[in-house]
């Protein structure tokens, strides 16, 4: 399918070679943009931890090239051969290998599978959709799978690490929201105030799971949300109390699990993985659904900052050193 061949527009474009990987912003026109039904003006994007790979080349995250990179955006429908989606409909693209192999939202325009695509639920602009981002949406797939495990309100403290960033702080706004009693764990105590402010009952130092974890530690949390993995989570599944879950999405710290199998056999602990990139429509809505009433605007709006799309390439190395603060809005113009 086609929207209008004849009109140009810009996005960052990212070409490997043997000197490593060269992203500038180019022009280009729909024949550049790869197979797809839906073709979407994008107005709204952002960065995640695994943008700040791609663009700065740490991982393989940029699988082809040339490629642009992005794994969120939201825009507008601007053609459309898929029977779900018409001209005019907002719509939000998380992950589905977008930014990955197929080229993402660091562009003003984009097309992609109707498949990929969830209709921008009323309650959000296109830019909250963006402040929340992969991110929140991963975050409230946590929460929700912490709930089919049995972990409610009243239960103990939820654990969330890396709580300064993007998952955790959208995680911390909704558990509050919902009464939770949260543990927020941060390498960052210049960070507690805020934290607080989103809800956070107590402040740990990320410092305190960074050791070798035994393989039974004290009991102290209802249930966690990890994003760091490695050591991390070690220590945080061997204190997590009888009958708790733990909810891993992240490997900021590392890949690997260097753990016992003592919490899950003697305490009854459960490991469940979120998987955000190709979760399906079944879970997908849902979770937008539930952020559409379960978190706190005015506190969305506090943890977000909004630059134009031209400094992304600028704030891929301050993601990774885990200096940026909540989420960031990228406008694309």
């Amino acid at each position: 399918m086609s929207g209008n061949v004849a009109e140009q527009f810009h996005g960052f474009l990212a070409t490997k070679s043997d000197a490593g990987t060269q992203i500038a912003w180019t022009a280009m026109t729909d024949a550049d943009l790869m197979p797809g039904d839906v073709d979407v003006a994008v107005s709204h994007t952002t960065i995640n931890y695994k943008d700040g790979l791609a663009l700065a080349g740490k991982a393989p995250i940029l699988r082809k090239s040339p490629m642009v990179p992005g794994i969120d955006f939201a825009g507008t429908v601007i053609a459309s051969s898929n029977p779900e989606f018409a001209p005019g409909d907002a719509v939000i693209l998380n992950g589905w290998g977008v930014g990955e192999t197929h080229s993402g939202g660091y562009a003003q325009r984009a097309r992609v599978k109707g498949d990929w695509l969830v209709k921008k639920p009323a309650a959000f602009t296109p830019a909250q959709t963006m402040a929340i981002g992969t991110a929140g949406y991963t975050a409230m797939l946590a929460i929700m799978a912490l709930e089919a495990h049995g972990v409610v309100p009243g239960n103990g403290p939820i654990l969330v690490t890396g709580a300064a960033g993007g998952v955790g702080s959208i995680a911390v706004a909704v558990l509050a929201k919902l009464g939770y009693e949260i543990a927020a764990s941060t390498g960052r105590p210049e960070e507690a105030d805020f934290l607080k402010s989103l809800g956070a009952t107590e402040i740990l130092n990320r410092a305190d799971f960074s050791g070798a974890a035994k393989p039974l530690g004290r009991e102290r949390f209802a249930g966690v949300i990890d994003v760091a993995g490695s050591t991390t989570l070690a220590n945080a599944i061997s204190q997590t109390k009888y009958g708790g879950c733990v909810a891993a999405c992240g490997l900021a710290q590392g890949m690997d699990l260097p753990g016992s199998v003592a919490p899950f056999i003697l305490r009854g602990v459960t490991l469940a993985g979120i998987d955000s990139v190709m979760a399906p429509k079944a879970k997908r809505i849902p979770a937008w659904n539930r952020l559409a009433t379960d978190l706190d605007l005015a506190k969305l709006d506090t943890l977000t900052v909004t630059r134009p799309l031209s400094d992304v390439i600028a704030l891929a190395p301050e993601i990774l050193a885990g200096h940026v603060r909540g989420r960031v809005v990228l406008e694309v113009v």
